[in-house]
């Protein structure tokens, strides 16, 4: 299996393959390449439907560039906990921030929940997050307020009286459960307008097919979430450190 940096020819392989609506893991045996560097590859230059192997290609140029400008790391900064390559951790943070971005979550917003979300202890200070990210506080501050106003995290005082924010093991319940509830709320508005168009008629019965539909989907995402909601809570197993904690 080939290593290294994908070519500006394999750039262009991987958008053919999604013209063709190809999966990821389709591309990545035809480029003789592991699936997640198809996958990274795609999210971190625009996802899957905005994806162009020229624009790609430059973009990584540039982020070489500056990892070569970049003053050197400070040889105190603490290795990577467990025995992780830092790079590799780098750059998947950047992949799943990439994934929140285009799941609709606003770009700062997204870098702090990834930032905490991939943190070891699942909870980060506003000076822990400044640090991290290099950006200023005000940034951090206003990313917490929407995330915390979505519920996607929560605020407690920990023993040196610091704000923690928190990304709890019950979020993405929580989540899914917003989200049914919003389809929910679709459904209803739907059938109303069956009664507004009048049964039968084409518009009537295009929004009876809506509401349906939706209710099905609102449906299964609330009880498959209630079936899974254990595996969220699911403790890992013990590991040897070969860090510090993150």
């Amino acid at each position: 299996m080939p290593g290294g940096r994908l070519t500006q020819q394999e750039r262009q392989q991987i958008a053919l393959g999604l013209a063709d609506g190809l999966a990821y893991a389709e591309i990545a045996r035809r480029l003789d390449r592991p699936t997640s560097t198809v996958t990274r590859e795609v999210m971190r230059n625009g996802g899957p439907t905005s994806y162009r192997a020229d624009l790609a290609h430059r973009a990584t140029e540039r982020r070489a560039h500056r990892r070569r400008q970049s003053p050197p790391r400070d040889p105190k900064t603490p290795p990577q906990p467990y025995g992780r390559d830092a790079e590799a951790v780098r750059e998947y943070e950047e992949t799943f921030t990439t994934v929140l971005i285009a799941s609709g979550t606003p770009k700062m917003m997204a870098r702090v929940m990834s930032c905490i979300c991939l943190s070891d202890a699942g909870s980060l200070t506003a000076s822990e997050l400044v640090q991290r990210l290099q950006v200023s506080p005000a940034s951090v501050s206003k990313a917490v307020a929407f995330l915390d106003e979505q519920g996607m995290i929560r605020r407690e005082r920990d023993e040196r009286r610091r704000e923690r924010y928190i990304v709890d093991d019950d979020i993405w319940y929580q989540s899914m459960m917003a989200s049914a509830r919003s389809t929910a709320q679709l459904v209803e508005t739907a059938r109303q307008g069956v009664g507004v168009f009048g049964p039968g008629t084409p518009a009537g019965t295009r929004l009876e097919n809506i509401a349906r539909f939706l209710a099905f989907v609102s449906e299964s995402i609330a009880r498959a979430a209630d079936q899974a909601r254990e595996v969220l809570h699911t403790k890992p197993e013990t590991a040897s450190d070969g860090g510090t904690a993150g």
